[in-house]
Protein backbone atom coordinates (compact mmCIF):
# COMPACT_ATOMS: atom_id res chain seq x y z
CA UNK A 1 0.00 0.00 0.00
CA UNK A 2 2.99 2.32 -0.28
CA UNK A 3 1.65 3.88 -3.47
CA UNK A 4 -1.64 4.88 -1.87
CA UNK A 5 0.09 6.22 1.22
CA UNK A 6 2.63 8.13 -0.86
CA UNK A 7 -0.02 9.68 -3.08
CA UNK A 8 -2.00 10.77 -0.04
CA UNK A 9 1.01 12.75 1.07
CA UNK A 10 2.24 13.83 -2.34
CA UNK A 11 -0.87 15.42 -3.81
CA UNK A 12 -2.10 17.35 -0.78
CA UNK A 13 -2.96 20.98 -1.53
CA UNK A 14 -2.61 21.96 2.10
CA UNK A 15 0.95 20.69 2.44
CA UNK A 16 3.01 22.74 4.89
CA UNK A 17 6.72 21.98 5.13
CA UNK A 18 7.60 21.48 8.77
CA UNK A 19 10.63 23.14 10.28
CA UNK A 20 11.50 20.80 13.10
CA UNK A 21 13.56 17.73 13.92
CA UNK A 22 16.46 16.52 11.84
CA UNK A 23 14.72 16.86 8.50
CA UNK A 24 15.33 20.56 8.00
CA UNK A 25 15.97 23.86 9.71
CA UNK A 26 13.91 26.95 9.01
CA UNK A 27 16.80 29.33 9.16
CA UNK A 28 17.68 28.56 5.58
CA UNK A 29 20.50 26.66 3.92
CA UNK A 30 23.78 27.96 2.75
CA UNK A 31 26.17 26.65 0.19
CA UNK A 32 25.45 24.45 -2.77
CA UNK A 33 23.83 21.48 -1.02
CA UNK A 34 20.85 21.11 -3.33
CA UNK A 35 18.46 22.81 -0.94
CA UNK A 36 19.35 26.46 -1.43
CA UNK A 37 17.86 28.83 -3.96
CA UNK A 38 14.34 29.28 -5.29
CA UNK A 39 12.28 26.46 -6.75
CA UNK A 40 9.58 28.67 -8.21
CA UNK A 41 8.21 32.18 -8.18
CA UNK A 42 4.56 33.13 -8.34
CA UNK A 43 3.63 36.66 -9.36
CA UNK A 44 0.04 37.46 -8.62
CA UNK A 45 -1.19 40.37 -10.66
CA UNK A 46 -2.96 43.19 -8.91
CA UNK A 47 -5.64 45.60 -10.06
CA UNK A 48 -4.61 48.28 -12.52
CA UNK A 49 -2.42 50.87 -10.88
CA UNK A 50 -1.42 48.55 -8.03
CA UNK A 51 1.75 46.55 -7.62
CA UNK A 52 1.55 42.80 -7.97
CA UNK A 53 2.80 40.36 -5.37
CA UNK A 54 5.69 38.02 -6.04
CA UNK A 55 6.08 34.97 -3.85
CA UNK A 56 9.15 32.78 -3.82
CA UNK A 57 8.94 29.08 -3.04
CA UNK A 58 12.29 28.09 -1.55
CA UNK A 59 14.03 25.00 -2.83
CA UNK A 60 14.51 24.05 0.81
CA UNK A 61 10.74 23.89 1.33
CA UNK A 62 10.40 21.49 -1.60
CA UNK A 63 13.27 19.36 -0.32
CA UNK A 64 11.86 19.27 3.20
CA UNK A 65 8.41 18.36 1.93
CA UNK A 66 9.75 15.48 -0.14
CA UNK A 67 11.81 14.29 2.83
CA UNK A 68 8.71 14.31 5.02
CA UNK A 69 6.62 12.51 2.41
CA UNK A 70 9.29 9.83 2.13
CA UNK A 71 9.39 9.54 5.90
CA UNK A 72 5.63 9.04 6.11
CA UNK A 73 5.66 6.52 3.28
CA UNK A 74 8.50 4.40 4.64
CA UNK A 75 10.84 5.36 1.79
CA UNK A 76 13.74 6.86 3.72
CA UNK A 77 16.48 4.62 2.29
CA UNK A 78 17.90 5.24 -1.16
CA UNK A 79 17.09 1.72 -2.34
CA UNK A 80 13.48 1.91 -1.12
CA UNK A 81 13.07 5.33 -2.73
CA UNK A 82 14.57 4.23 -6.05
CA UNK A 83 12.59 0.99 -6.19
CA UNK A 84 9.38 2.83 -5.44
CA UNK A 85 9.97 5.37 -8.19
CA UNK A 86 10.92 2.70 -10.72
CA UNK A 87 7.96 0.49 -9.89
CA UNK A 88 5.51 3.38 -10.31
CA UNK A 89 6.97 5.07 -13.36
CA UNK A 90 8.06 8.15 -11.42
CA UNK A 91 11.30 10.09 -11.24
CA UNK A 92 12.79 12.56 -8.77
CA UNK A 93 11.97 15.27 -11.30
CA UNK A 94 8.31 14.27 -11.58
CA UNK A 95 7.94 14.12 -7.81
CA UNK A 96 9.48 17.57 -7.44
CA UNK A 97 7.24 18.90 -10.20
CA UNK A 98 4.11 17.79 -8.36
CA UNK A 99 5.33 19.14 -5.04
CA UNK A 100 6.14 22.49 -6.63
CA UNK A 101 2.76 22.59 -8.37
CA UNK A 102 1.04 21.85 -5.06
CA UNK A 103 2.91 24.61 -3.26
CA UNK A 104 2.19 27.03 -6.09
CA UNK A 105 -1.50 26.18 -5.94
CA UNK A 106 -1.42 26.76 -2.20
CA UNK A 107 -0.22 30.33 -2.75
CA UNK A 108 -2.79 30.89 -5.48
CA UNK A 109 -5.55 29.65 -3.17
CA UNK A 110 -4.47 32.08 -0.46
CA UNK A 111 -4.48 35.01 -2.86
CA UNK A 112 -7.68 33.94 -4.58
CA UNK A 113 -9.49 33.51 -1.28
CA UNK A 114 -8.74 37.13 -0.44
CA UNK A 115 -10.39 38.22 -3.69
CA UNK A 116 -13.50 36.34 -2.56
CA UNK A 117 -13.37 38.07 0.85
CA UNK A 118 -12.57 34.76 2.50
CA UNK A 119 -10.00 34.93 5.25
CA UNK A 120 -9.06 33.37 8.56
CA UNK A 121 -8.66 35.59 11.60
CA UNK A 122 -5.69 34.94 13.85
CA UNK A 123 -8.10 34.63 16.77
CA UNK A 124 -9.71 31.63 15.07
CA UNK A 125 -6.35 29.91 14.86
CA UNK A 126 -5.59 30.93 18.46
CA UNK A 127 -8.80 29.31 19.65
CA UNK A 128 -8.10 26.10 17.79
CA UNK A 129 -4.48 25.84 18.93
CA UNK A 130 -5.42 26.53 22.54
CA UNK A 131 -8.06 23.82 22.42
CA UNK A 132 -5.40 21.39 21.20
CA UNK A 133 -2.90 22.46 23.86
CA UNK A 134 -5.52 21.79 26.49
CA UNK A 135 -5.18 18.08 25.73
CA UNK A 136 -1.66 18.08 27.17
CA UNK A 137 -0.56 18.33 30.77
CA UNK A 138 2.13 20.94 30.22
CA UNK A 139 3.75 23.23 27.69
CA UNK A 140 6.67 20.81 27.58
CA UNK A 141 4.38 17.90 26.67
CA UNK A 142 2.74 20.03 23.98
CA UNK A 143 6.11 21.05 22.52
CA UNK A 144 7.30 17.46 22.54
CA UNK A 145 4.17 16.30 20.75
CA UNK A 146 4.61 19.01 18.12
CA UNK A 147 8.22 18.02 17.60
CA UNK A 148 7.33 14.35 17.27
CA UNK A 149 4.76 15.32 14.64
CA UNK A 150 7.37 17.40 12.81
CA UNK A 151 6.04 20.85 13.71
CA UNK A 152 7.11 24.02 15.36
CA UNK A 153 4.12 25.76 16.91
CA UNK A 154 4.28 28.37 14.15
CA UNK A 155 4.30 25.63 11.52
CA UNK A 156 1.32 24.00 13.20
CA UNK A 157 -0.52 27.33 13.23
CA UNK A 158 0.17 27.75 9.53
CA UNK A 159 -1.22 24.30 8.84
CA UNK A 160 -4.37 25.05 10.83
CA UNK A 161 -4.84 28.36 9.04
CA UNK A 162 -4.33 26.74 5.64
CA UNK A 163 -6.78 23.95 6.43
CA UNK A 164 -9.41 26.35 7.75
CA UNK A 165 -9.01 28.50 4.67
CA UNK A 166 -9.40 25.51 2.36
CA UNK A 167 -12.44 24.35 4.30
CA UNK A 168 -14.06 27.78 4.04
CA UNK A 169 -13.23 28.10 0.37
CA UNK A 170 -14.66 24.66 -0.30
CA UNK A 171 -17.85 25.60 1.53
CA UNK A 172 -18.06 28.78 -0.54
CA UNK A 173 -18.23 26.81 -3.76
CA UNK A 174 -20.56 24.27 -2.21
CA UNK A 175 -22.98 27.01 -1.17
CA UNK A 176 -22.76 28.76 -4.53
CA UNK A 177 -23.26 25.64 -6.65
CA UNK A 178 -26.60 25.42 -8.39
CA UNK A 179 -27.95 22.54 -10.42
CA UNK A 180 -31.03 22.39 -12.59
CA UNK A 181 -33.71 19.74 -12.40
CA UNK A 182 -32.48 18.52 -15.77
CA UNK A 183 -28.95 18.04 -14.42
CA UNK A 184 -30.28 16.18 -11.41
CA UNK A 185 -32.40 13.99 -13.66
CA UNK A 186 -29.36 13.13 -15.79
CA UNK A 187 -27.50 12.10 -12.65
CA UNK A 188 -30.51 10.06 -11.56
CA UNK A 189 -30.50 8.21 -14.88
CA UNK A 190 -26.85 7.38 -14.36
CA UNK A 191 -27.02 6.17 -10.80
CA UNK A 192 -30.55 4.86 -10.33
CA UNK A 193 -29.48 1.31 -11.11
CA UNK A 194 -27.21 1.39 -8.07
CA UNK A 195 -30.28 1.57 -5.85
CA UNK A 196 -31.94 -1.45 -7.45
CA UNK A 197 -32.96 -3.89 -4.74
CA UNK A 198 -32.43 -1.38 -1.94
CA UNK A 199 -34.39 -2.08 1.22
CA UNK A 200 -35.92 0.30 3.71
CA UNK A 201 -36.34 -1.06 7.19
CA UNK A 202 -37.54 -0.38 10.70
CA UNK A 203 -36.40 -2.03 13.89
CA UNK A 204 -37.23 -2.40 17.54
CA UNK A 205 -34.16 -2.47 19.73
CA UNK A 206 -34.02 -4.02 23.15
CA UNK A 207 -30.74 -2.45 24.15
CA UNK A 208 -28.17 -4.10 26.39
CA UNK A 209 -25.20 -2.04 27.55
CA UNK A 210 -23.00 -5.07 28.14
CA UNK A 211 -23.91 -7.89 25.76
CA UNK A 212 -21.39 -10.16 27.50
CA UNK A 213 -23.71 -10.16 30.51
CA UNK A 214 -25.77 -13.25 29.78
CA UNK A 215 -28.36 -12.45 32.44
CA UNK A 216 -29.14 -9.11 30.84
CA UNK A 217 -29.17 -10.66 27.38
CA UNK A 218 -31.61 -13.32 28.56
CA UNK A 219 -33.90 -10.67 29.98
CA UNK A 220 -33.76 -8.72 26.69
CA UNK A 221 -34.51 -11.85 24.67
CA UNK A 222 -37.57 -12.60 26.77
CA UNK A 223 -38.91 -9.06 26.33
CA UNK A 224 -38.17 -9.10 22.62
CA UNK A 225 -39.78 -12.50 22.11
CA UNK A 226 -42.94 -11.36 23.85
CA UNK A 227 -43.23 -8.33 21.55
CA UNK A 228 -42.36 -10.42 18.48
CA UNK A 229 -45.13 -12.90 19.33
CA UNK A 230 -47.62 -10.05 19.66
CA UNK A 231 -46.58 -8.69 16.25
CA UNK A 232 -46.75 -12.03 14.45
CA UNK A 233 -49.67 -13.65 16.28
CA UNK A 234 -51.81 -10.86 17.68
CA UNK A 235 -51.56 -8.25 14.94
CA UNK A 236 -49.64 -5.67 17.00
CA UNK A 237 -48.67 -2.79 14.71
CA UNK A 238 -44.89 -2.77 14.23
CA UNK A 239 -44.57 1.02 14.31
CA UNK A 240 -46.57 1.23 17.54
CA UNK A 241 -44.48 -1.56 19.04
CA UNK A 242 -41.34 0.37 18.16
CA UNK A 243 -42.62 3.60 19.72
CA UNK A 244 -43.55 1.83 22.93
CA UNK A 245 -40.67 -0.62 23.31
CA UNK A 246 -37.56 0.37 21.38
CA UNK A 247 -34.63 1.75 23.37
CA UNK A 248 -33.37 3.39 20.17
CA UNK A 249 -35.25 6.61 20.82
CA UNK A 250 -34.16 8.30 17.58
CA UNK A 251 -35.80 5.69 15.38
CA UNK A 252 -38.60 4.88 17.82
CA UNK A 253 -40.05 8.36 17.26
CA UNK A 254 -40.34 7.41 13.59
CA UNK A 255 -41.95 4.05 14.20
CA UNK A 256 -38.58 2.34 14.14
CA UNK A 257 -37.60 3.62 10.69
CA UNK A 258 -33.83 3.64 10.01
CA UNK A 259 -34.00 4.37 6.28
CA UNK A 260 -32.60 2.69 3.20
CA UNK A 261 -29.72 0.25 3.47
CA UNK A 262 -27.82 1.82 0.55
CA UNK A 263 -27.86 5.19 2.28
CA UNK A 264 -26.74 3.94 5.67
CA UNK A 265 -24.19 1.71 7.32
CA UNK A 266 -25.57 -0.97 9.63
CA UNK A 267 -23.86 -3.49 11.87
CA UNK A 268 -23.16 -6.78 10.15
CA UNK A 269 -25.79 -8.81 11.98
CA UNK A 270 -28.46 -6.30 11.00
CA UNK A 271 -27.38 -6.31 7.35
CA UNK A 272 -27.27 -10.11 7.22
CA UNK A 273 -30.79 -10.37 8.62
CA UNK A 274 -32.05 -7.70 6.21
CA UNK A 275 -30.81 -9.66 3.21
CA UNK A 276 -33.07 -12.56 4.12
CA UNK A 277 -36.26 -10.49 4.31
CA UNK A 278 -38.70 -9.38 1.62
CA UNK A 279 -41.04 -6.39 1.76
CA UNK A 280 -43.43 -6.64 4.70
CA UNK A 281 -41.56 -9.48 6.41
CA UNK A 282 -40.48 -9.38 10.04
CA UNK A 283 -37.33 -11.05 11.30
CA UNK A 284 -36.82 -13.24 14.30
CA UNK A 285 -34.61 -12.03 17.14
CA UNK A 286 -31.35 -10.59 15.81
CA UNK A 287 -28.49 -10.17 18.24
CA UNK A 288 -25.78 -7.52 17.79
CA UNK A 289 -23.37 -5.56 19.91
CA UNK A 290 -26.29 -3.29 20.83
CA UNK A 291 -28.65 -5.96 22.11
CA UNK A 292 -31.65 -7.60 20.44
CA UNK A 293 -33.31 -6.32 17.25
CA UNK A 294 -36.60 -7.12 15.60
CA UNK A 295 -36.44 -5.96 11.98
CA UNK A 296 -39.12 -5.28 9.40
CA UNK A 297 -38.58 -4.48 5.72
CA UNK A 298 -40.99 -1.67 4.93
CA UNK A 299 -40.08 -1.07 1.29
CA UNK A 300 -37.99 -2.47 -1.55
CA UNK A 301 -36.91 -0.37 -4.53
CA UNK A 302 -36.87 -1.89 -7.99
CA UNK A 303 -35.14 0.44 -10.42
CA UNK A 304 -37.07 1.16 -13.62
CA UNK A 305 -35.48 0.34 -16.96
CA UNK A 306 -35.41 4.06 -17.67
CA UNK A 307 -35.75 6.97 -15.25
CA UNK A 308 -38.05 9.46 -16.99
CA UNK A 309 -38.74 11.75 -14.03
CA UNK A 310 -37.30 12.26 -10.57
CA UNK A 311 -40.47 11.00 -8.97
CA UNK A 312 -39.54 7.56 -10.32
CA UNK A 313 -37.19 7.44 -7.33
CA UNK A 314 -37.99 7.65 -3.61
CA UNK A 315 -37.52 11.12 -2.13
CA UNK A 316 -34.47 10.04 -0.14
CA UNK A 317 -32.74 8.92 -3.33
CA UNK A 318 -33.71 12.14 -5.09
CA UNK A 319 -32.19 14.18 -2.27
CA UNK A 320 -28.99 12.15 -2.25
CA UNK A 321 -28.55 12.40 -6.01
CA UNK A 322 -29.25 16.14 -5.94
CA UNK A 323 -26.60 16.59 -3.24
CA UNK A 324 -24.19 14.52 -5.30
CA UNK A 325 -24.85 16.56 -8.44
CA UNK A 326 -24.37 19.77 -6.45
CA UNK A 327 -21.08 18.51 -5.03
CA UNK A 328 -19.85 17.58 -8.49
CA UNK A 329 -20.81 21.04 -9.75
CA UNK A 330 -18.99 22.65 -6.81
CA UNK A 331 -15.91 20.59 -7.61
CA UNK A 332 -16.03 21.63 -11.26
CA UNK A 333 -16.48 25.27 -10.27
CA UNK A 334 -13.56 25.09 -7.87
CA UNK A 335 -11.33 23.44 -10.45
CA UNK A 336 -12.22 26.11 -13.02
CA UNK A 337 -11.62 28.87 -10.47
CA UNK A 338 -8.19 27.51 -9.56
CA UNK A 339 -7.29 27.27 -13.23
CA UNK A 340 -8.27 30.93 -13.60
CA UNK A 341 -5.92 31.77 -10.73
CA UNK A 342 -3.10 29.90 -12.49
CA UNK A 343 -3.76 31.62 -15.81
CA UNK A 344 -3.87 35.06 -14.19
CA UNK A 345 -0.54 34.56 -12.42
CA UNK A 346 3.00 34.45 -13.74
CA UNK A 347 4.59 31.21 -12.62
CA UNK A 348 8.25 30.44 -13.13
CA UNK A 349 9.62 27.06 -12.15
CA UNK A 350 13.35 26.52 -11.97
CA UNK A 351 15.07 23.22 -12.81
CA UNK A 352 15.72 20.67 -10.11
CA UNK A 353 19.17 21.01 -8.56
CA UNK A 354 21.31 18.12 -9.74
CA UNK A 355 22.53 17.53 -6.19
CA UNK A 356 19.10 17.59 -4.54
CA UNK A 357 19.07 15.04 -1.68
CA UNK A 358 16.20 13.09 -3.22
CA UNK A 359 17.80 12.94 -6.69
CA UNK A 360 19.26 9.51 -7.31
CA UNK A 361 20.38 7.43 -10.28
CA UNK A 362 17.42 5.18 -10.88
CA UNK A 363 19.30 3.05 -13.39
CA UNK A 364 21.25 1.49 -10.54
CA UNK A 365 18.05 0.01 -9.20
CA UNK A 366 16.29 -1.07 -12.36
CA UNK A 367 14.41 -4.34 -11.97
CA UNK A 368 12.86 -6.70 -14.47
CA UNK A 369 9.28 -5.55 -14.94
CA UNK A 370 7.97 -9.07 -15.18
CA UNK A 371 9.33 -10.15 -11.86
CA UNK A 372 7.09 -7.93 -9.79
CA UNK A 373 9.83 -7.74 -7.17
CA UNK A 374 12.14 -4.97 -6.09
CA UNK A 375 15.90 -5.14 -6.38
CA UNK A 376 16.04 -6.10 -2.73
CA UNK A 377 13.82 -9.11 -3.46
CA UNK A 378 10.75 -7.73 -1.72
CA UNK A 379 7.43 -8.07 -3.45
CA UNK A 380 6.19 -4.82 -4.95
CA UNK A 381 3.05 -3.28 -3.50
CA UNK A 382 -0.14 -4.20 -5.28
CA UNK A 383 -0.84 -1.44 -7.77
CA UNK A 384 -4.46 -2.39 -8.26
CA UNK A 385 -5.19 -2.02 -4.58
CA UNK A 386 -3.39 1.30 -4.49
CA UNK A 387 -5.23 2.62 -7.50
CA UNK A 388 -8.53 1.70 -5.94
CA UNK A 389 -7.54 3.43 -2.74
CA UNK A 390 -6.82 6.67 -4.56
CA UNK A 391 -9.61 6.55 -7.13
CA UNK A 392 -12.64 6.37 -4.88
CA UNK A 393 -12.59 9.86 -3.53
CA UNK A 394 -10.48 9.47 -0.41
CA UNK A 395 -9.77 12.69 1.39
CA UNK A 396 -6.07 13.39 1.04
CA UNK A 397 -3.90 15.05 3.59
CA UNK A 398 -0.28 15.69 4.43
CA UNK A 399 0.86 15.88 8.01
CA UNK A 400 4.52 16.43 8.50
CA UNK A 401 6.95 14.37 10.52
CA UNK A 402 7.07 11.13 12.44
CA UNK A 403 4.11 9.08 13.58
CA UNK A 404 4.44 8.67 17.32
CA UNK A 405 2.18 8.52 20.37
CA UNK A 406 1.23 12.10 21.32
CA UNK A 407 2.52 13.23 17.94
CA UNK A 408 -0.19 11.11 16.43
CA UNK A 409 -2.74 13.07 18.43
CA UNK A 410 -1.47 16.29 16.92
CA UNK A 411 -1.54 14.75 13.44
CA UNK A 412 -5.14 13.71 13.96
CA UNK A 413 -6.14 17.16 15.16
CA UNK A 414 -4.57 18.76 12.09
CA UNK A 415 -7.40 17.16 10.18
CA UNK A 416 -9.64 19.83 11.70
CA UNK A 417 -12.06 17.29 13.06
CA UNK A 418 -12.44 15.40 9.80
CA UNK A 419 -12.18 18.49 7.56
CA UNK A 420 -8.64 17.71 6.44
CA UNK A 421 -6.70 19.63 3.83
CA UNK A 422 -7.49 17.99 0.51
CA UNK A 423 -5.87 17.69 -2.88
CA UNK A 424 -6.84 20.24 -5.52
CA UNK A 425 -8.77 17.65 -7.47
CA UNK A 426 -10.70 16.55 -4.40
CA UNK A 427 -10.96 19.75 -2.40
CA UNK A 428 -14.55 20.60 -3.27
CA UNK A 429 -15.56 17.06 -2.39
CA UNK A 430 -14.26 17.32 1.15
CA UNK A 431 -17.27 19.37 2.28
CA UNK A 432 -19.80 17.43 0.27
CA UNK A 433 -22.19 14.80 1.50
CA UNK A 434 -21.01 11.23 1.72
CA UNK A 435 -22.72 10.64 -1.61
CA UNK A 436 -20.08 12.63 -3.44
CA UNK A 437 -18.07 9.47 -3.89
CA UNK A 438 -20.65 8.38 -6.44
CA UNK A 439 -19.00 10.74 -8.89
CA UNK A 440 -16.84 7.77 -9.75
CA UNK A 441 -18.50 4.98 -11.67
CA UNK A 442 -17.21 2.61 -9.03
CA UNK A 443 -18.41 4.74 -6.13
CA UNK A 444 -21.46 4.13 -4.01
CA UNK A 445 -23.96 6.96 -3.50
CA UNK A 446 -24.65 7.19 0.20
CA UNK A 447 -25.73 9.48 2.95
CA UNK A 448 -24.67 9.69 6.56
CA UNK A 449 -25.07 6.66 8.77
CA UNK A 450 -28.37 6.05 10.47
CA UNK A 451 -28.74 7.72 13.81
CA UNK A 452 -30.09 4.55 15.33
CA UNK A 453 -28.19 1.98 17.34
CA UNK A 454 -28.46 -0.31 14.34
CA UNK A 455 -25.94 1.82 12.51
CA UNK A 456 -22.25 1.22 12.87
Amino acid sequence: MKMAKFLKALFALGVIAACAGALAACSGSSGNDGTSGVAATVTIKAAEGEAGTTIEIPEEKVTTTIANVREQSGLKGEAEWANFLNENGMTPESVREQIVDSLVDQELVKAGAESLDISIESTEVDTYVESMKANFDSDEAWSEALQQAGFTEEGYRQNIESSLLQQRLTQHFQDAAEVTDKEVLESAKTYASYYDGAKRSSHILFGVDDTSDEAKMKEAREKAQKVLDQIKNDGLDFAEAAKNNSTDTASAEKGGDVGWDVLNSFVGEYTDALEELDKGEVSGLVESQYGIHIIKVTDVFNAPDEVKKLSDLPEDFQSTIKDMAKSMKANDDYTAWLEEQRNAAEITKNPMPANAPYNIDLSKYKTESASGESASGEAADGDNEDEAATADGEEIEVVEGDEADEGDAVEEEVKLEDASASAASASAESASSASASAASAEAEPSSSSASSAAAE
